[in-house]
């Protein structure tokens, strides 16, 4: 039989990995590839959307980090010091790499020219290991006892 002592930590990290996959790994680029997008419209567009991802996934890692403490037996556990990982990943990107590629993507719209960086590619290498360390963290939360 399996056991699940934090039902509210195991949906939100579940239902964080759903956006992340459906809005970075999907609408990102396929915006791009609707007909009459152009790039300031898609950055823009963009800027709304992963601006309220990122207001959806702290929403997501207050309701983990409460249930955590609310089980405040299992706060040392192995498990939940495995969702520091995401947690700190979300962090850098919330103040220091959403804000930075905000701020690229507006000169553009403005019709300045923005020099080559690696920004775009450091966002999707923490999504991926955000992803993982995510799934990792919520398949922890399922615990086997005999029946």
């Amino acid at each position: 039989m399996t056991v699940v002592k934090m039902p509210i930590a195991l949906i939100s990290t579940f239902v964080w990995i759903g956006f992340i996959c459906a809005i970075s790994f999907m609408e990102a680029w396929l915006k791009f590839r609707a007909p009459g997008i152009t790039v300031p419209l898609g950055l823009g567009i963009g800027r709304l959307v992963f601006n309220a991802l990122n207001k959806v996934e702290l929403v997501f890692a207050l309701a983990v980090i409460i249930n955590i403490f609310w089980n405040y037996s299992d706060i040392l556990k192995w498990k939940n010091l495995a969702f520091a990982i995401p947690l700190t990943l979300l962090f850098i990107q919330t103040f220091w790499l959403l804000p930075a590629l905000d701020a690229r993507a507006e000169l553009y719209i403005q019709g300045q020219i923005v020099p080559p960086s690696n920004l775009h590619f450091y966002y999707v290498g923490i999504e991926l290991v955000k992803v993982a360390s995510l799934t990792f963290f919520g398949l922890t939360l399922f615990k086997n006892t005999p029946t």
